[in-house]
């Protein structure tokens, strides 16, 4: 609190020197029945110190001498209409310049707009690379995940004090899963309870899961008041630092809950932001610890804030020829998507374990939905990498791919939630849960982004995954395997054939002598058609490590 009452004492009074009028003030000093030019000031001083404490304490803003731009403004304009003679100039002179010093700072987004592009400038890649389909990938749905944990509530002790928190993402132990916190429903519950009991946790892959409440007492939360509110205790800890987006929690792999927030600096004049850190706290004692970038604890997916990235995503995407060309022109703008599951952006995770944000970019025509590109976002590092897309095909973007569930379960009145690109089987295609109307999860859709007619869906992403392949292979599509297959080549005696005719074409699916099952499109091999058992064939396949192994050649003896 020093540093506030401090800051607050220094800030009254300059005000008070610009308020109160000097001159006038000293004649009337003479004269009977006027109060003291001490007497005045010093009022003016504990009233212009209250206000700057009120409004730095209740918007948490930082405690800079350039924040208080707007207070100057008002204090040398009351100074300058009260003042008299050469004072009255003087203080003019100081209320045009506070003028000219706020024009600055409220434009300066108008001229920083290169700044803000070089700062969130993107590596340009053609594509990811592809799923290994071995793999599951965190599917399930933020509004699902809340539901589930809403219906779990009945395991916090004391129910009625509190409600569910900001739901959000992460690595805990090699498992993909929401945390969300237990927060306090409102003041007079905050006064009573004083402390929330723990969070909930549940998976982020596995639909079937049930949430689970972890009992560990936080004192300093969103949802507390005063001191205790966690972004005015990390304010009151790190009064000039600046911040950017929400307080997220953060659960190491033992189990316990940690508050981070991302720290900055301004591109320029108090406008524009670029991630320089984090500031950790322990919500039970409400220790406080920053960490630079590369120093922040392993056990952190998000050090960087969605917020942030979003704005990284904005910069890249409309500043590409300077703020004029993203009004009117609008060349080589692209528009960052808003479909994403938090601050417009999805939280997705590579093979690998680490945390990305995901964001297609679409043109800022409307009615197109056509999409310009996406970007991964790494979400430790801020570094973020550009995806054009295969330049031969135009890529439909994640409303497009919105719009097509919707049309496909209209009668349910059933929506997509969380689309996602990826590359499967070497197809670049959005996967997306679909929703009933009260939010509970009835499938998993995969629909191909540069063939919209390619589609699928199954109860779990694995089956979807299944009948996408089918679908590509039936469909025009290629199916090219994942990152981690290997091309190989087999031979053997053909035990069990079965033939499914779909479209204009025929999907065989076949198990040889060897104890493995392949399938295979008649779009791909023309005369597996006449594939029958008891045939010896020589087959060049993915080994994908799925029950049907994708192939890519087939070739009967004897045809």
């Amino acid at each position: 609190m020093g540093n506030i009452l401090l800051f607050s004492v220094i800030v009254g009074l300059v005000m008070a020197l610009l308020v109160v009028p000097v001159t006038i003030m000293k004649k009337q000093n003479k004269k009977e029945g006027y109060p003291s030019f001490a007497a005045l000031f010093g009022a003016t001083l504990l009233i212009t110190t209250i206000i700057v404490f009120v409004f730095y304490y209740m918007t948490n803003l930082d405690q800079n001498f350039t924040s208080m731009w707007i207070l100057l403004i008002v204090a040398a304009g009351f100074g300058a209409t009260l003042a008299t003679g050469t004072e009255r100039m003087v203080k003019g002179a100081l209320f045009l310049g506070s003028l000219l010093v706020g024009a600055y700072f409220l434009t300066a987004f108008v001229f920083n707009a290169d700044e803000k592009f070089e700062s969130a400038k993107m590596d340009v890649k053609t594509e990811i690379e592809a799923f290994d389909e071995k793999e599951t990938p965190a599917s399930v749905p933020p509004q699902f995940a809340r539901n589930k944990m809403k219906k779990a509530f009945g395991q916090v002790p004391n129910t009625s004090y509190y409600e569910l928190g900001r739901l959000q993402i992460q690595k805990v132990n090699g498992e993909y899963v929401y945390i969300a916190p237990v927060e306090f429903s409102g003041f007079f519950k905050w006064f009573k309870g004083d402390e929330t009991p723990g969070y909930f946790t549940l998976s982020a892959t596995d639909s079937s899961s049930n949430p689970k409440f972890i009992k560990e007492e936080m004192v300093y939360t969103p949802s507390a008041f005063f001191n205790k509110k966690i972004e005015r205790h990390i304010r009151l800890n790190y009064p000039k630092q600046i911040f950017n987006g929400d307080v997220q929690l953060e659960i190491d792999d033992e189990g316990k809950p940690f508050y981070i927030r991302t720290y900055g600096e301004f591109i320029s004049a108090r406008n524009g932001f670029e991630a320089k850190g984090i500031v950790m706290v322990d919500p039970k004692s409400g220790d406080t610890k920053s960490y630079k970038i590369d120093e922040v604890p392993a056990f952190i997916d998000g050090a960087i804030s969605p917020e942030t990235v979003s704005l990284q995503n904005s910069y890249f995407g409309n500043y590409v020829q300077g703020f004029w060309n993203s009004r009117f022109g609008k060349s080589d703008v692209k528009l960052p998507s808003d479909e994403g599951t938090e601050a417009n952006v999805s939280p997705i995770f590579d093979e690998n374990g680490d945390m990305y944000y995901f964001t297609d970019f679409t043109s800022p025509k409307e009615g197109v939905d056509s999409m310009l590109g996406y970007s991964l976002t790494n979400s430790r590092t801020g570094e973020a990498t550009f995806y054009t897309g295969n330049l031969e095909d135009s890529y439909m973007d994640s409303q497009g791919a919105l719009q097509i569930i919707q049309k496909k379960f209209i009668e349910k009145k059933w929506d997509g939630e969380m689309p996602v690109l990826y590359n499967f089987y070497g197809e670049a295609s959005w996967l997306t849960p679909v929703l009933d109307a009260n939010g509970f999860l009835q499938n998993y859709f995969i629909v191909s982004a540069a063939n919209p007619e390619i589609s699928a869906y199954a109860n779990t992403p694995n089956q979807a995954l299944k009948q996408y392949k089918t679908a590509l292979q039936r469909g025009g599509g290629s199916v090219d395997g994942s990152s981690k297959a290997e091309e190989k080549q087999t031979n053997g005696t053909v035990v069990r054939v079965y033939k499914e005719k779909t479209g204009d074409y025929t999907v065989v699916s076949f198990l040889l002598d060897n104890g493995n099952n392949y399938i295979v499109s008649s779009e791909n091999s023309l005369l597996a058609i006449y594939l029958k058992e008891n045939d010896k064939v020589n087959v060049k396949y993915m080994d994908t490590g799925e029950e049907f192994l994708p192939v890519k050649e087939l070739t009967i003896e004897g045809l």
